[in-house]
């Protein structure tokens, strides 16, 4: 079976790291998701606009590798344990496909591109290749009494972010709220840290640069 790109998600995120583990974690992100010329037909999108959230199936495009491993080492354990690939949401699978759930924010129709969706709470990067899009349906898909495994809570808000005002002017202010919200999220590995370790993170067409001592997430540096 071949499969071929339906659409492309546009999104503040040109490189992988920063980019929130899970979709929904992070709310205030938006992203549009921009159709393929040949599927720019509105009536593909009729009655849409009656769901609240939808399912993106995608590809990890930047995740291809030769071969597959029946193992694989999830970020949430520290990186130091192995667990069975398809008990997990890792990027490196037999086939890299993933899987995300977003709010539909906006169908618009633009000029040039046809309908264009914006949703809230993408978890993907700028430029990623969209195969499908699904309604959710809250009777179907939303199960109150599911089990999570190793995952069973969400990581959360756990970093309070530092980041001085004049800094932040760097940034779009459409889109200041969700850098913060993605730093708190704490973009690191789980396994590292370093308090001296200065990182960089691209967003928005910006480089945010930042160090993490304890709790507390600092930004340093916005260009």
């Amino acid at each position: 079976m071949e499969m071929t790109p339906i659409a492309h998600i546009k999104s503040d995120f040109s490189e992988k790291f920063g980019i929130p583990r899970q979709s929904g974690l992070v709310e205030e992100l938006t992203a549009e998701v921009v159709f393929e010329p040949e599927y720019r037909v509105p009536e593909a999108l009729r009655g849409l606009e009656g769901f609240s959230h939808l399912w993106l199936i995608w590809e990890f495009s930047q995740a291809r590798r030769e071969g597959w491993s029946p193992t694989v080492r999830p970020p949430r354990l520290g990186g130091n344990r192995r667990l069975g690939v398809f008990a997990t949401r890792s990027p490196f699978r037999p086939n890299p496909i993933g899987l995300s759930c977003v709010r539909l924010v906006e169908v618009r129709q633009h000029r040039e591109l046809g309908p264009v969706l914006t949703v809230a709470g993408a978890d993907l990067l700028d430029g990623t290749p969209i195969y499908d899009i699904k309604p959710y349906l809250p009777y179907a898909d939303c199960k109150p009494d599911a089990v999570g495994g190793f995952a069973s809570q969400p990581k959360g808000a756990d970093l309070e972010v530092e980041c001085p005002p004049e800094l932040l002017e760097a940034v779009p202010e459409d889109k200041r709220a969700a850098l913060l919200a993605v730093l708190a999220q704490d973009p690191r590995p789980q396994y590292q840290d370093d308090p001296d370790r200065v990182y960089g993170m691209a967003f928005a067409g910006a480089e945010v640069k930042f160090r993490v001592a304890g709790d507390r997430l600092t930004v340093t540096e916005i260009v």
